[in-house]
C-alpha cells in the first residue's frame, strides 16, 4: 500500500488539477472532529467538510455500512431495483414531505432536479416557468443553479445566464410578492442562508411565503442542502417554522461523506417526473445510500437532534460572550450548529488564517462572517477547545492591534 505521507499531494493537484480552489494544507486522514496532515499536525475541524461529515470523520457505523455494501454491490444502475435505495427513499419520505424521492450525486444536481420538476409542472399548469429566488442565496454551480443564485460574484463571466429566475430580498415578504407574476411557478429559498452570511429566515417571512404559494398556486421550494440533515437542530430547517414545502432538496450530510443528493416532493407533486423525463447514472448509488441509512440510524440511536439543540445553544452563548468582549464583533447568527460570527469590518479571511494557525478549521460566509460547522456530535472537550481557539485568534486580531 502506498504511504500517503510520501505523496506530494499539493504538487500533483497544482500541476494536474484545474485551478478552481484555494488550498492551504493537505489532509490525509480524519477521525471524529480531527483532520490530520502528513506531517502529523492535526486540526480541530469546525467545517465538517463544509457540513458533509456531520457525524465526524470516519464514524464507525458509516464506515461499516460502506464496507458491507461495497462487498455486495457497488453499482447496478437505475435500470434495476436495489434494496438500500428503496429503504432510504422510504426513510426520507417518512421523515420529510410524505411523497417520493429522486436521488442525485450532489446538492447542485438535487436543485437542478427541483428546478426541472417545477418547470415541468408549470408547463402543464398554465405555461409558467419563472422561479422567484432570493438575493444572497446560493444554490449551486451548474448553469441553472448558478442562475438561481443571488450572488453576482459567482455568476461573473458566465453570461448569458439561464432565463427564468427573478430575485427578491430575503426576509422581505413584500419584495417577494412584488416579484410574482403570471409567469411564476414557484418560490425558492433557504431557511438559513449559509453561503450568504448565515442568516436565518424570519418566521413571518417563511409562513408568508407558504400562504402566498397557497393563494397563487405556486410551488414552495426549500433548499435544505446545508441547513438540513439536523444542522439546525431539526431534521429539516423548515420544521422550525411550522410549514411544509412542496419540494425540498438535501445533500451534504446525507451521504455521511459520500456523494449523495435528494429531491423530496410532497405527494401531490411526486408523479410529475415520468420515465425518461429525468435521470442520473450514479444517483442513488447503493454504497452511498447504505452510508445514508447508517447516518440516519445514528441520528435515532444517539438522539443527535437533541444534542445539536443543546450544544448549539452552548456554542452560541460562548460566541456571544466574545461579541460582548470585542468591539470589532457585531453578532452571532444562525441556528443549531450552523453559526456565523459577524465582524464589523471585512476581516473574515484574516480570522480564518489565525484560526488555522492555531489549529482550527472554519469557513467564511462573506467578507465579514466566519461560519462554524462543527460535527453534530460535538463533545464538551471539543467545544471548550474550539472556543479557546476562537478566543486566541480574536486576541491576535484585536488585542495585539491595540497594544
Amino acid at each position: 500500500m502506498t504511504n500517503e505521507n510520501n505523496i506530494d499531494a499539493a504538487a500533483l493537484c497544482d500541476k494536474y488539477q484545474m485551478n478552481t480552489y484555494v488550498r492551504k494544507d493537505t489532509i490525509v486522514r480524519g477521525r471524529g472532529s480531527r483532520a490530520m496532515c502528513p506531517n502529523g499536525n492535526q486540526y480541530l475541524d469546525f467545517t465538517s467538510g463544509i457540513s458533509v461529515v456531520a457525524l465526524g470523520h470516519a464514524h464507525p457505523a458509516v464506515v461499516e455500512a460502506i464496507k458491507t455494501q461495497a462487498e455486495q454491490l457497488v453499482h447496478s444502475s437505475n435500470l434495476f431495483y436495489t434494496p438500500t435505495v428503496g429503504q432510504l427513499a422510504e426513510k426520507l419520505s417518512k421523515l420529510g414531505l410524505g411523497g417520493k424521492v429522486f436521488f442525485s450525486n450532489s446538492g447542485a444536481e438535487a436543485n437542478e432536479a427541483m428546478i426541472k420538476l417545477a418547470r415541468l409542472w408549470g408547463s402543464a399548469n398554465g405555461g409558467r416557468y419563472e422561479i422567484v429566488c432570493m438575493r444572497q442565496s446560493f444554490h449551486g454551480r451548474t448553469l441553472a443553479t448558478l442562475s438561481a443564485t443571488g450572488q453576482s460574484k459567482v455568476q461573473k463571466g458566465y453570461d448569458p445566464l439561464m432565463p427564468g429566475f427573478v430575485f427578491a430580498e430575503f426576509n422581505d415578504l413584500e419584495s417577494v410578492k412584488a416579484a410574482v407574476t403570471d409567469k411564476t411557478v414557484g418560490i425558492l429559498f433557504e431557511c438559513v442562508q449559509g453561503e450568504g452570511g448565515v442568516i436565518p429566515a424570519d418566521p413571518e417571512f417563511v409562513q408568508g411565503i407558504r400562504a402566498l404559494c397557497d393563494e397563487k398556486k405556486l410551488l414552495m421550494m426549500c433548499d435544505e442542502i446545508q441547513c438540513g440533515m439536523g444542522r439546525t437542530g431539526k431534521m429539516f430547517a423548515f420544521e422550525h417554522y411550522g410549514v411544509r414545502p412542496d419540494l425540498c432538496t438535501m445533500a451534504k450530510a446525507l451521504g455521511g461523506g459520500l456523494p449523495l443528493g435528494a429531491l423530496l416532493a410532497a405527494p401531490e407533486f411526486s408523479d410529475v417526473f415520468t420515465p425518461g423525463s429525468h435521470g442520473s447514472t450514479f444517483g442513488g448509488n447503493p454504497v452511498a445510500c447504505a452510508a445514508a441509512l447508517a447516518v440516519l440510524r445514528v441520528f435515532e440511536e444517539e438522539k443527535v437532534l437533541d444534542h445539536v439543540e443543546q450544544y448549539g445553544e452552548l456554542f452560541r452563548k460562548g460566541l456571544e460572550q466574545l461579541v460582548e468582549k470585542y468591539d470589532g464583533l457585531l453578532a452571532v447568527r444562525g441556528k443549531g450548529l450552523l453559526l456565523g460570527l459577524v465582524f464589523a469590518e471585512p476581516r473574515a479571511a484574516e480570522m480564518l488564517e489565525e484560526l488555522r494557525n492555531g489549529g482550527m478549521l472554519a469557513c467564511v460566509a462573506g467578507p465579514n462572517v466566519v461560519r462554524f460547522l462543527p460535527p453534530l456530535t460535538l463533545s464538551d472537550k471539543d467545544l471548550d477547545e474550539g472556543l479557546d481557539m476562537i478566543q486566541e485568534a480574536l486576541s491576535i486580531l484585536f488585542d495585539e492591534e491595540e497594544a
